[in-house]
This record gives structure tokens, sequence and C-alpha cells, in this order.
């Protein structure tokens, strides 16, 4: 989901609140802008939000508020999808703009990130938590001020002994590892989408394995 076109956003999301659907109005993937960073660990996020825009059809994104938002329906629910451009570890200035600027609770978004506590392959949602670490999304819940942001966390191996965690999320998978990865995604695509038509409850017991 690249940033092409400026057009304008998101007219059913300048709803007051109330009048919106309870599902979640952005979908979030975090990671690290620049092909460099592309196929590494850290950008699972980004990859999940580029195959939602993919195959639903959603028109080309624009670049503001420091991020790549695409504007469309899953489902017949009107959504965002973004990916900040703020490098990770400063994700938080970005979805803090978005959330300012389209009046967006923080129940109202999903977070998708990377996880070196689970195994490659698993998945795991939740309505709220501590960042556990992750730097991407403790720089979220900073800027937020709360932990109640739901989120998709996405296994990508744990961590190798005496490996140094910022050289491993930023490096790729393995040709083995990434046929693993790949259906990971095709994974957290089917959660995201369960997470909008069903709600959290039914997609974590769907996909909470």
């Amino acid at each position: 989901m690249d940033a092409t076109t400026i057009r304008p956003l998101a007219s059913s999301l300048n709803q007051p609140r109330a009048m919106r659907a309870s599902a979640p109005h952005c979908i979030i993937g975090l990671g690290n802008p620049g092909p460099q960073y592309a196929e590494t660990r850290h950008n699972v996020g980004f990859r999940v939000i580029d195959l939602l825009a993919q195959r639903h059809g959603f028109p080309s994104p624009q670049h503001m508020l420091q991020a790549v938002i695409g504007e469309g329906e899953i489902g017949g629910i009107q959504v965002l999808l973004v990916k900040p451009m703020t490098f990770m570890n400063e994700s938080g200035q970005a979805v803090s703009r978005i959330c300012a600027h389209f009046d967006l609770s923080p129940e109202e978004l999903l977070v998708i990130y990377d996880d070196i506590n689970i195994d490659l392959g698993m998945l795991r949602l939740r309505r709220a938590g501590s960042s556990g670490g992750h730097k991407g999304m403790q720089s979220v819940i900073d800027y937020l001020g709360t932990e109640q942001i739901p989120r998709l966390r996405l296994g990508i191996g744990r961590l190798p002994p005496k490996a140094e965690a910022r050289s491993f999320v930023l490096s790729p998978f393995d040709a083995e590892e990434e046929e693993i990865a790949d259906q990971l995604i095709q994974r957290a695509y089917a959660a995201v989408e369960c997470v909008v038509a069903e709600g959290m409850e039914a997609a974590m017991r769907q996909f909470n394995g």
C-alpha cells in the first residue's frame, strides 16, 4: 500500500462516535518505512495491511499525518488502513495524530505488530495489555495514555540464544521460515476480517489457539 494520490478521506468517519458501527475503524500495522526493511521480521504488520488493501480493493492511499492511509470497506464496514511512517519506535506519534484528526478512541483501533515472545506462525488477539517490551506498541501506549488498545500480535519466532533483539527483528526470514510467515500473514488477514465482521470476542475464540 504505497501512497500515490491525494484524495478526501473517510466521510463516514466524520460521524459522531455514537453513530458508528461497533467495529474497529482503524487497522494499524506497525513497521519501518523503506525497501530495506520491507522483508524483515519487524514489518509483518505492514504486510498484513498491504494484503488487506489489495484483497479488499482499497483505492490508492495518501500520505498524511506521518502515515500512509487508505480508506475503504471490509465486510461493509468503513475502515482506515494505516502504516505509520515515523519508524517503529515512534509509531505512537503518527497514531496519536490520526486519532485526533479522525476523532478515534483507542478502543476503535486494532494495532498489528510482531512479537518475539510468540512462536513463529502463531498469533494472539487481545483487547488490552502492556507492550510486552515491544517498543512500537509501547510508543502507541505512551502517546495515547492507555493500555486499553486492541491488538493483534504476530509470532515471528523466539529470540535465539545469544542473539541481539534489534538485529533479530531487523533480519529477514530464512527460506523455510518465510513459508510459515506467509501463512501467518494470511491467517492474520482472516483474523482482521473476523474482528471487523464479528467482533473481538468471536475472533479471539476462533484465532487464539
